[in-house]
C-alpha cells in the first residue's frame, strides 16, 4: 500500500462516524491531499450510483463528494440492503450478488474479505490518504471472528484509529472505557485518539472529563465536537428522531403538509430533503388518519415492493391514499412507490421477494410492473414532458439516478401522460406516468432541482390557498465546508496529523 490511512471507529451505531469521516475528507482535501473514503461493509437501503452504474452506500458517496472526487464501488465493496425476515441483498463490488440469511452470508467470509482487501488496495494505490469508517462497535465480541469492517481492517493496514463516542446519549466515559477494555492488545495499540462527539453547551463545563478519560485509558482525547445543528449531510440510513420532529414544524400554522408513507423497507430517504428546505411540514406516517389534511402524499422507494404494498393494505393506507387523491391532494410515487400506484405487480422470477408472486396495485395509474432479475443502476439527466396536469412544469430540467428492478408499462386502459424524458450517455428514453393529480417515476433526486420542485409547490399552493414555499438552490459544497470547519476547530489537528504520519 502507498497511501496513509486514518480510521474512524465508534463505541456504537449512530455516534457520528459518517459525519466525522466526511468532515475529515473535506479537511484533508482542503489541505491539498488526494483523499478517498472507505467502508468495507455497509448495511443500508440508502444507496447511490457511481458514474459507471455501480452501487455503493450513500454515506461513502457523501464522503467522496466531500473529498472532491467521484464515488466508486471500491469505497464500499460490500453493501447489505435489508429485505426483512433476516435476509439482505448483498451488493458486492457494486453489483447484486444475491440475497442471503445472516448465517449463510458469514459462511462466505473468506471471499468477502478478499473483496475488501482488493478494494482497499486499489484505493491506497491511487490516493495519498484513505479515511476509513468502521461500523457499529469494534467491541461486539460475538462478531469478532466474522469481523471484516472494524479492527480487522485497521490491523490489515496498521491504521491509526480515532474512537468516537456520542456524549448526547450519556455514559460517554463508560462507553469509551468499556470499548477499549474489550479490544485485544494489538487492537488497542492502534487506537491513537478519542473523540467526544455531539456535545451540547459550554465546552468548559465538560472539564475535567477529557483529562479523566485520558488518564484512565492512556489514550488522549483529541477533541470535543459539538452537536452540529441543522445538519444537511445525506443520512446513511434512517432519519434521527430529533430531525424528524423538526421536519414536522409543529405549531406553525398554514404550512403545506407533505406526508411520506413510512414503509417498513423504505429507501433513499434523502429524496424528501428538498421539501423540508423549502419550508413545508413533512411527516413520515404509518396510520391512515395521518394522511388527513395532507396536500402532498408520497409513496417512497422500498427494498421489497410487494411486501410493503401488502403492509400498506393491512393498515388501510391504500384506501387512505385513494381518498387523498379523490379530495385533490397530489399523490406521488417514487421508484417502488411508482410501481405500487399501478394496477398490477407481477414477479414471475422472484426478483422482488425471492419467490414468484403477484399483487394488485393501488390502481391510481394505468400501469403494470413486471419484475426482472436485471437491476437498473444509472445516473440520468431529466426533462419534464407530461406533468403539467399534476403540478410539474413541462420543460423543467434536473438530474437524478435510478436503482430498481422491474419495468413499468401502460396497461392500455385509461389515459395518462409520459412524465419524463431521461438521458443517460447517448441514450434517450421516457420514464414515469402522470394521470391528473397522481404521478410517479423511477428517478431518485427528482425534486433536488428547484426548476422541478417550485412549479409543484406553486401548483399545490394555489389549489389549497396556501402561501407558496420557496424551493432552495442548496449547495452541498457549502455544507461540506461548514461541517469541516466545525470539526477542524474542535479537533487537535496537529495531533491527528502526527498520528497519520
Amino acid at each position: 500500500m502507498t497511501a496513509k490511512t486514518l480510521m474512524i471507529q465508534g463505541t456504537g451505531s449512530s455516534v457520528g462516524k459518517s459525519t466525522l469521516a466526511a468532515a475529515l475528507c473535506r479537511i484533508f482535501m482542503q489541505e491539498g491531499l488526494r483523499v478517498a473514503p472507505f467502508k468495507a461493509q455497509n448495511m443500508s437501503n440508502n444507496a447511490f450510483v457511481t458514474p459507471d452504474g455501480l452501487e455503493l452506500g450513500r454515506s461513502q458517496a457523501v464522503q467522496a463528494a466531500a473529498a472532491g472526487i467521484e464515488p466508486s464501488a471500491d469505497m464500499n465493496p460490500i453493501l447489505l440492503k435489508p429485505e426483512g425476515d433476516g435476509r439482505s441483498q448483498v451488493v458486492l463490488n457494486g453489483r447484486p450478488a444475491g440475497s442471503f440469511e445472516a448465517r449463510k452470508y458469514y459462511e462466505g467470509r473468506e471471499t468477502l474479505w478478499q473483496s475488501v482487501e482488493s478494494a482497499l488496495g486499489r484505493l491506497c494505490s491511487s490516493y495519498e490518504l484513505v479515511v476509513i469508517e468502521g461500523a457499529g462497535s469494534p467491541a461486539e465480541v460475538n462478531l469478532r471472528d466474522r469481523d471484516i469492517v472494524n479492527m480487522e481492517v485497521a490491523l490489515h493496514c496498521q491504521s491509526p484509529v480515532l474512537l468516537a463516542a456520542d456524549i448526547d446519549r450519556g455514559g460517554v466515559f463508560a462507553s469509551l472505557l468499556g470499548t477499549l477494555e474489550l479490544l485485544s492488545s494489538d487492537e488497542r495499540a492502534l487506537v491513537k485518539g478519542l473523540v467526544i462527539n455531539q456535545f451540547r453547551g459550554d465546552r468548559s463545563l465538560l472539564d475535567p472529563l477529557p483529562e479523566m478519560i485520558a488518564d484512565r485509558t492512556g489514550v488522549p482525547v483529541v477533541g470535543v465536537v459539538p452537536m452540529i445543528e441543522d445538519l444537511q449531510l445525506r443520512e446513511e440510513d434512517g432519519i434521527p428522531a430529533e430531525r424528524e420532529i423538526a421536519m414536522r414544524r409543529d405549531g406553525v400554522p398554514g404550512l403545506m403538509q407533505v406526508a411520506v408513507i413510512r414503509l417498513p423497507r423504505i429507501s433513499n430517504l434523502d429524496d424528501f430533503d428538498p421539501f423540508v428546505r423549502a419550508g413545508t411540514s413533512l411527516r413520515f406516517v404509518r396510520e391512515p388518519s395521518e394522511l388527513d389534511g395532507a396536500h402532498i402524499v408520497i409513496i417512497p422507494g422500498t427494498k421489497h415492493t410487494i411486501a410493503d404494498l401488502r403492509w400498506m393494505k393491512s393498515r388501510g393506507l391504500d384506501s387512505a391514499v385513494a381518498r387523498a387523491a379523490e379530495r385533490g391532494a397530489i399523490v406521488v410515487g417514487l421508484c417502488g412507490g411508482y410501481q405500487m400506484l399501478g394496477a398490477m405487480l407481477d414477479d414471475p422470477d422472484g426478483a422482488d421477494g425471492g419467490v414468484p408472486d403477484s399483487e394488485p396495485g393501488l390502481g391510481l395509474l394505468p400501469a403494470r410492473t413486471r419484475f426482472t432479475k436485471d437491476k437498473v443502476t444509472r445516473r440520468v439527466k431529466l426533462r419534464v414532458t407530461g406533468g403539467s396536469s399534476s403540478g410539474l412544469e413541462d420543460g423543467s430540467l434536473g438530474e437524478g439516478y435510478e436503482i430498481h428492478t422491474g419495468e413499468t408499462l401502460p396497461t392500455g386502459e385509461g389515459t395518462a401522460n409520459e412524465l419524463l424524458e431521461l438521458a443517460a450517455g447517448d441514450s434517450v428514453r421516457t420514464d414515469g406516468m402522470a394521470n391528473g393529480n397522481v404521478f410517479g417515476c423511477y428517478v431518485h433526486g427528482l425534486f433536488d432541482s428547484p426548476d422541478v420542485l417550485q412549479p409543484l409547490l406553486d401548483h399545490v399552493s394555489k389549489r389549497f390557498d396556501l402561501s407558496p414555499p420557496e424551493a432552495q438552490l442548496f449547495s452541498m459544497e457549502d455544507e461540506y465546508d461548514r461541517v469541516a470547519g466545525i470539526v477542524r476547530d474542535s479537533l487537535d489537528m496537529d495531533r491527528v496529523h502526527r498520528m497519520i504520519e
